[in-house]
């Protein structure tokens, strides 16, 4: 079968890391997505974090997959004649510039709308247009602060903590391209766009929903039973920070296995599942522990429940991360190991499930990276390589209608780049 997107014309104006991930989603479903860039500078992680001098950095190959890359100088009167001839026949068009950088350009939403009624616009920023924030240029840890992340992650008796997973960026490219794909059903039964805008503290805050549901709990009661800080410690009038514990009210805490003195990821996430009590203290050898009155009930165990963990942490002792999760699945002990990158990157199942791929890009070669998350009875994403800079600009303009000598004159007035020299 084909793939659901196909025919679906997507103008990626998009750089770093939010926007990227929502094209490169509607790209690996089938969208025809078309990265217009900088001539000779293109996406800014082209160049960042390089690990192999003058070839495009991995952040860039691991978020532009899939896709056709276009050099445009939009700062001329023909780059913006071409923009417009893109807009005129694309689905949709999504950018994440900083705050006013569209309207700068000539290309508010009142005039992308002008030129084409049917598009999707879809837009990131950092904080709605109605926050007072509006106007700030945002990256990942801001978001993550702003959004209630930070401030509930971490110890304690520390500071606020950012998440390593990139819960301001991906994330809100992965919020994007779930409102572009509703309006695309919308306009099958209207005829018409419209414009589909997420900001980043918004999408943190999404995924932050249960900790807004304990500040609300705390309002109302002064404290949080499933809390470290329960009953012994002090609550301000905010949620405060909980470690690991679990935030679902079942106790969960990660625990040293063996080999923890010289693996800093020698460990595992054990939950104590209310229901399934008996059976744990069955699995870590403590069954009279499912009788004993000071440990029989949730609400019993609270009180000393990191001596519980403690003791759990004993039985640990002689034991792998992967030998003690095969041990505790038995018993259906919600639990699991705590992988590395490393670990990730060489897993068989994950590479198996098309979950982490490697994939060919010119001049670079091979390249690990990550596939499609989401998984299809109907089709499987097919992850190819990203583009070099302008390698489709000459493909893209004869599709518009440029004739060959057309073209030569825009490369050498700088309006478009020239397309990347192939080995082939």
């Amino acid at each position: 079968m084909g793939l659901p997107l196909e025919g679906i014309k997507v103008i990626d104006f998009t750089g770093v890391q939010a926007g990227p991930a929502c094209t490169q989603l509607l790209a690996w479903f089938g969208a025809a997505v078309l990265k217009v860039e900088r001539p000779g500078v293109g996406d800014v992680t082209r160049n960042q974090l390089r690990d192999v001098p003058n070839l495009d950095a991995l952040y860039f190959t691991m978020l532009n997959s899939n896709k056709r890359s276009l050099e445009l100088n939009t700062k001329t009167p023909e780059g913006k004649a071409i923009l417009e001839k893109l807009i005129r026949e694309a689905d949709v068009l999504v950018e994440n510039f900083a705050p006013g950088a569209m309207d700068r350009m000539g290309f508010s939403w009142e005039r992308i709308q002008e030129l084409n009624p049917q598009i999707i616009f879809g837009s990131i920023k950092g904080f709605s247009d109605d926050s007072p924030y509006a106007d700030l240029k945002v990256y990942e840890n801001v978001a993550q602060c702003a959004g209630g992340a930070a401030s509930t992650t971490g110890f304690w008796d520390g500071p606020p903590t950012i998440s390593g997973a990139a819960l301001g960026d991906s994330n809100t490219g992965m919020h994007l391209a779930i409102g572009i794909l509703t309006a695309l059903i919308g306009r099958e039964k209207t005829g018409k766009g419209q414009k589909v805008a997420v900001s980043m503290q918004d999408a943190v805050l999404n995924l932050c929903r249960v900790k807004l549901r304990d500040q609300e709990r705390l309002d109302h009661l002064g404290y949080l039973e499933e809390y470290p800080q329960y009953p012994n410690g002090k609550f301000t009038d905010a949620v405060p920070r909980g470690g690991n514990a679990g935030g679902g009210g079942q106790p969960g805490w990660l625990l040293k296995c063996k080999g923890w003195e010289t693996d800093p990821n020698a460990y595992i996430y054990f939950t104590i599942q209310e229901q399934n009590w008996e059976r744990t203290c069955a699995a870590i050898g403590k069954p009279e522990w499912a009788e004993d009155p000071a440990y029989a009930t949730a609400r019993a165990r609270q009180p000393h429940i990191f001596d519980i963990f403690a003791e759990i942490e004993k039985w640990l002792a002689d034991k792998t991360k992967f030998e003690a999760v095969d041990i505790l699945r038995k018993f259906e002990v919600p639990c699991g190991p705590v992988l590395s990158m490393k670990e990730i990157a060489n897993d068989p199942a994950l590479r198996a499930s098309g979950t982490v791929v490697e994939v060919q890009q010119e001049k670079r070669g091979s390249y690990l990276t990550v596939g499609s998350p989401i998984k299809f009875s109907g089709f499987t994403p097919t992850i190819t390589g990203a583009p070099l800079l302008g390698e489709h600009t000459a493909e893209v303009l004869t599709e518009l209608g440029y004739s060959p000598e057309q073209i030569a004159k825009l490369r050498s007035e700088k309006v478009v780049g020239r397309d990347t020299p192939h080995s082939s």
